[in-house]
């Protein structure tokens, strides 16, 4: 069998297709159960398509690409050695800097030799005799191994629409979540940005200052907030390092998964509107998301979440200069932090400078595209750039692009024709040892990513542990948990406002997705204490199947 660079050197030589575990990706779900199951003494291999580790924060490199959770909270805290020797910069990270704290984790732990760049996964097919996953790979390979866990993130699968005409355009096509590695010049050029989620929100300030002329082509208003971004001062990197042991322990039970955002205990209406403005405009300031958790019941009741809503409103109105652009850019068809809620640097500000045109799709929509440009329903805009910020095939995309069939042949994509059916998030019945780190079922994207990462592979290599020393060979869902989980996913998710929304978290953004609110609502403390009750409990709701000759 060929060898690539950086293929694993974990497997015995005398066998480099059997292996205990295969991962699939390389973010940072992905090199920590690498390094886990590595520590624990496995035969690991990594799948990653990517020429490096750092999953999202190594494809998506568009301008003004920056994480949402402030960088001392997003980072691992496995390791004390290496959350006082790493020292962010800004307050909230951007792309390059997060990727080189990825790749940082993997040189000091000596990641990439366990990893298989430049691979795509194709199939993962179980084989029931012998209890072991057979995978296949793009470049040939075809590896055996007992569990398989994917690690392949819930914003990493892109989506293009497929406009008429889209390959006869003549100038250049971008997406934000495959930017070229080189940085891209816009200088002079006329550019048109589909999209005004949070890539676009992101990425729209940045070319705007370069660009002759940019179009903003937006679909659909959404709500965004001030990021408050800042470089970070010595002393309080050094306050904050001190601290790491109290933060950590608040974020891994407060309902994001951040030390700074406990849980309030106040509603929206309990206050009188004149101090309900003073918060509001204390979180506005402050920048970050906390806006839409100053409240416990913003993202509940109607009436509350309208205090917040028209707030920022109010806000998009006195920022934009223009009353009829101000008016487009305002969200009124949904509540406010039921749609991923997006933080900028000056997006609403951008709509202010004369080389920026809003195009309303709502108004005029697409109807192609040409060689020169864009064809709307009212006139055909000339471009040189069109950059593509629609978003991803979020949660379960990355997943059902693999072929995945679990027992008797069972497609993975049949079961979940109808949605996402999991146990908590970690396993569907059917599929024995195969594992999904942040899994739909899970808080996954409502919380701090790493928070949450780090939970679900410390669980899952308790698991395995756990299997070794039982003597099992295998784990699955037990059909009823599973149905008994997905129920409690929806029932919890009903009490709030966010299936409400025609989100990527139901899955609306895809024509055709089934709508189904994929994200577990009830906050990553209860969360995890119900993991971990499942596992003291000789993990209630999962079926161990012992080998055939213990059995005996």
């Amino acid at each position: 069998m060929a060898t690539h660079a950086g293929q694993a050197a974990d497997a015995p030589a005398a066998d480099t297709t059997a292996f205990d575990a295969v991962v699939v990706g390389a973010g940072f779900g992905g090199m920590y159960m690498l390094h886990r199951l590595r520590g624990m003494g496995l035969r690991v291999t990594v799948i990653e398509a990517a020429d490096d580790v750092g999953g999202t924060w190594n494809w998506n490199r568009y301008p003004g690409a920056r994480c949402d959770v402030e960088s001392l909270e997003y980072s691992f805290s496995f390791s004390e050695e290496l959350q006082q020797e790493w020292t962010w910069t800004e307050r909230f990270a951007s792309q390059p800097e997060i990727l080189a704290y990825a790749r940082h984790v993997a040189d000091r732990f000596d990641l990439r030799r366990g990893i298989r760049f430049g691979t795509r996964v194709r199939s993962a097919h179980y084989d029931e005799a012998q209890a072991q996953w057979s995978i296949t790979t793009d470049r040939g390979d075809a590896l055996r191994a007992r569990f398989c866990i994917m690690a392949t993130g819930c914003l990493s699968l892109p989506r293009m629409p497929d406009f008429p005409g889209r390959d006869r355009f003549g100038g250049r096509l971008l997406h934000t979540a495959t930017w070229p590695h080189e940085p891209v010049d816009f200088t002079g050029l006329r550019v048109g940005v589909i999209g005004t989620g949070s890539s676009g929100i992101q990425v729209i300030p940045m070319i705007a200052r370069q660009a002759a002329h940019l179009h903003v082509f937006q679909r659909t208003p959404n709500f965004s907030l001030p990021s408050g971004n800042r470089p970070l001062a010595g002393d309080e990197v050094a306050q904050f390092k001190a601290r790491y042991p109290e933060v950590r322990e608040k974020a891994r039970h407060a309902p994001a998964g951040i030390a700074g955002m406990p849980a309030p205990d106040r509603g929206a209406l309990d206050d009188p509107e004149e101090r309900r403005r003073e918060v509001y405009e204390a979180a506005w300031r402050n920048g970050s998301t906390g806006l839409t958790r100053a409240y416990n019941n913003l993202l509940m009741d109607e009436a509350a979440n309208a205090t917040a809503a028209e707030f920022v409103r109010e806000k998009i109105r006195s920022i934009v200069t223009d009353p009829a652009v101000a008016e487009r850019l305002t969200p009124r068809d949904h509540f406010i932090g039921t749609k991923r809620i997006c933080l900028d640097s000056g997006y609403f500000q951008t709509f202010n400078r004369p080389n920026v045109t809003l195009v309303s799709l709502r108004e005029t929509p697409i109807e192609s595209i040409t060689e020169a440009g864009i064809r709307t329903s009212r006139e055909e805009i000339p471009l040189d750039v069109i950059v593509f910020a629609t978003g991803f095939d979020a949660i379960t995309g990355a997943l059902l692009d693999i072929d995945i069939r679990g027992r008797r042949g069972l497609p993975l994509a049949e079961k979940w024709r109808g949605g996402p059916r999991t146990y908590l998030g970690l396993m569907t019945a059917g599929f024995p040892n195969l594992f999904s780190i942040t899994g739909p079922g899970s808080p996954s994207v409502l919380t701090n990513m790493i928070t949450s990462i780090e939970q679900h592979v410390d669980w899952i290599a308790r698991c395995i542990h756990d299997l070794a020393a039982r003597g099992a060979r295998s784990i699955e869902a037990d059909p009823a948990a599973e149905d008994g989980w997905v129920a409690h996913v929806n029932a919890v998710a009903d009490q709030t406002l966010f299936p409400r929304a025609n989100s990527w978290y139901v899955g609306a953004n895809l024509p055709g997705k089934p709508r189904v609110f994929m994200p577990y609502v009830g906050g990553l403390g209860v969360y995890r204490r119900r993991c971990d009750e499942v596992a003291e409990r000789g993990y209630e709701g999962f079926i161990l199947d012992a080998p055939a000759a213990a059995v005996a």
